[in-house]
Formats: C-alpha cells, structure tokens, sequence
C-alpha cells in the first residue's frame, strides 16, 4: 500500500529525483553560460512584441508582429541575427499557446516567466511607464535574473487532459446553477416534495420528479420542466466526460491512481495543471509551485515559517482532498496526522504538513510515469488524437 511518504520501488533511488536536473533545464542552463541572446516576449491578442537583451540586461532591439503564424514566422527570421537565443514569453496561455507551439516545433528553447516576475523587472527599471517593450524587456530581464523557470514543452496528451477536465468542470458549475434554479422552482409548486440532496444527480430521481411535473400547469412549471430536462443532459454528459477523463489516466499516470483517496478526477487534475513534472528542478520546487511548501519569515533569531496563500491552488486542493481522504481512512496518512496530534499540532497543522509530504509523494509518482511513458516502445506511446 502507498502511504503519505512511500518512495517507489522503479529502480530508481529518490536522491536522483528529488534533485536530478531535467534535460531540458540543462539546456536551458548551457544557452545561458554561452552568452545566449534572451528574447522577452510581451504577448496580446493581436500582436506580439519581441525584445532582444544580452546577460546584463541591455536592449539590443525591438520588434513588434502580428499574432499569427505568419508573424511568428518573421519572429523567427528576425530572430536568426542571434545564433544563440532563448524565448522568454510571459505565462499567458490562451495568448501565447499558439506562439509557444510554432517555436518549439521550430527546435526553439522556450521558458515561461510568471507575470509577478516580469512586473517586478519592470519596477526595478529605470525606465519609467508602461508599454509593450518596455513590458518585453521587463520579460527578458527577469529570465535571466531566475535560472530556473519552466521549460516549455509540447505534450497533447496532457493538454487534452486538462481541457476534458476544465470542459466537465465547466458542466458541473452549470449543473450546479441549473440545480439551484430547479429546486426553487419546485419548492413553489409544491413545498412538499422533497428531493434529496444531490439527487438530481441521479437519473431515477430526475425521472420521479418529471412525472411529478407532468400534470402541473403554468409558467413556473414549464420552467422547472424546461430545468429538469437541461439537468438530465448535463448529468449524461458530466458521466461521459468522467469516463474519457478515467480512461486517460489510466494511461497516462497509473501509479498516480494507487495512492490511497487519489480518484480519477483529483488524478486528471493533478496532472493536467501540472503539465509535465519533469520542468520542476526538484520536489521542493514542485511544492513551492503547488504551495504547500511554507513561507519562511525567519531573521535573527527567530525561526519561523508562514503559510503559504500563493501557487496552484487546482493542484493545492487536490493534494487537500488526498490528505483529507488518507486522515479518515487506516493508511499512513492516518497515522502521521494521529503523530503529529499527538506531538502538540492541530489538525490543521498537521494536514498541512501532510499536504507538504503528500506533494514529495505526487512528484516522484508523475516523474516515474513520464519516464515510463518516454521509455515506452513506440506502439505504446501516448498521442492526442
């Protein structure tokens, strides 16, 4: 049984990966000792702005281009007067995804800059205002100020992941709305009845409450008639969305899915928003992007630590629903949190401490599976259709 800090027995020791940089750090890391030009992208809708800067940070040009593929195209000619380069784009998503793809299909290195970083470069800059290249310098500046930033990768697999999961998780917020109208509606028409909660999740319950419904009359019934049958097609689909989204975990993570309270849809989660475990340089810095790595506020002689309100708050509470999950059942998530009672802490303390060691736990799990999958022979391997 895997508990709250089992190690995987993969031939593989957990000193190599708890700190064993990834392929793609260690390019990232070769093109910075070269004296490789950064390239700081400040990405928008309709075009992109492109500003080259050495390793001290001086502006050697600027360009701005249309936000397609044409335009990436003449980014990348432009681009070809530094044989040394690396692409910092500002971690916008939905604006750069199309802009990130084209460069790495170009055999293009690609880092991710949170925007908290760029904002800061750009406060510290003698440049006064804001525009897109000062923005685009900004970028530029705080990647090669933070030697460890995310390398981009293309992973459909993973992607498609995340997008099914996003896609129910929009279904379900509807669901939820369509739910809460619904039960007004019925309450009104008969305060009597009496639908049990989440039971209109339940397909035999949606079908008592429509014959209930079929002989009453007026507006407000042909509302609720009109809910109920929205309801039924979102559960259908809510249920068919569940099934793909357990079938490719299956795939992708299965030794995600044997850590005890970790479902198929906290698993999806995970592996969704973390979108390839290998651009973490370590489990620390896999905790301190989830945060439940703590804050320390420690100086002089004081030594404490805060907690942290920041990182992926997605993956935060699905290592939450883990931990909650081991505490009331017997694994050795049990057991840690009755040691950590016991030794003076709350419950919520030690939940915390157990999210921390839970996201050790994630991390060695994802990293064994991306290594199964990149060594999988080819007829195995996985491929968004």
């Amino acid at each position: 049984m895997i508990g709250a800090w089992f190690i995987f027995d993969l031939g593989l020791s957990a000193e190599p990966l708890r700190d064993r940089p990834t392929q793609h750090a260690m390019k990232h890391e070769r093109r910075r000792m070269s004296g490789a030009v950064m390239i700081g992208v400040d990405a928008h809708k309709r075009t992109h702005t492109f500003a080259g800067a050495d390793e001290v940070g001086r502006q050697l040009a600027v360009r701005t281009l249309a936000a397609t593929s044409e335009g990436h195209l003449a980014a990348l000619e432009w681009a070809q007067q530094w044989p040394e380069r690396v692409w910092a784009i500002e971690d916008c998503r939905h604006l750069t995804r199309r802009l990130e793809a084209d460069l790495l299909r170009a055999g293009e290195t690609v880092v991710r800059v949170p925007t908290r970083l760029m904002a800061e470069a750009r406060h510290g800059g003698r440049e006064r205002g804001k525009s897109d290249p000062i923005d685009a310098l900004a970028v530029a500046r705080a990647a090669w100020r933070e030697p460890n930033l995310p390398v981009a990768s293309l992973d459909e697999s993973t992607r498609r992941l995340r997008l099914l999961v996003d896609h129910r998780d929009d279904f379900v917020a509807e669901r939820t709305r369509v739910q809460s109208r619904l039960r007004w509606h019925l309450h009104e028409l008969d305060p009597t009845l009496q639908v049990r909660p989440k039971g209109l999740r339940c397909r035999s319950v949606v079908a008592q409450v429509a014959d209930h419904l079929a002989d009453v009359q007026g507006p407000v019934a042909e509302i609720a008639r009109e809910l109920l049958a929205r309801c039924a097609q979102l559960n259908q689909r809510v249920n068919e969305l569940e099934g793909q989204i357990r079938e490719l975990v299956e795939k992708q993570a299965p030794s995600l899915l044997a850590i005890p309270g970790c479902g198929a849809l906290t698993a999806a989660k995970i592996v969704g928003e973390t979108a390839g475990v290998v651009r973490f340089r370590s489990r620390a810095a896999f905790a301190r992007w989830n945060g439940t790595a703590p804050i320390p506020v420690w100086s002089g002689n004081t030594d404490r630590v805060r907690l942290n309100r920041g990182g992926n708050r997605q993956v935060n509470a699905a290592l939450h629903r883990i931990a909650i999950t081991q505490a009331g059942r017997p694994t050795l998530g049990q057991a840690f949190i009755a040691r950590r009672l016991a030794a003076g802490d709350t419950r919520t303390e030690a939940l915390r401490l157990l999210r921390r060691r839970l996201s050790d736990v994630v991390y060695r799990t994802l990293l064994a599976d991306e290594l199964d999958v990149q060594t999988r022979p080819a007829g195995g391997s996985l491929v968004a259709a």
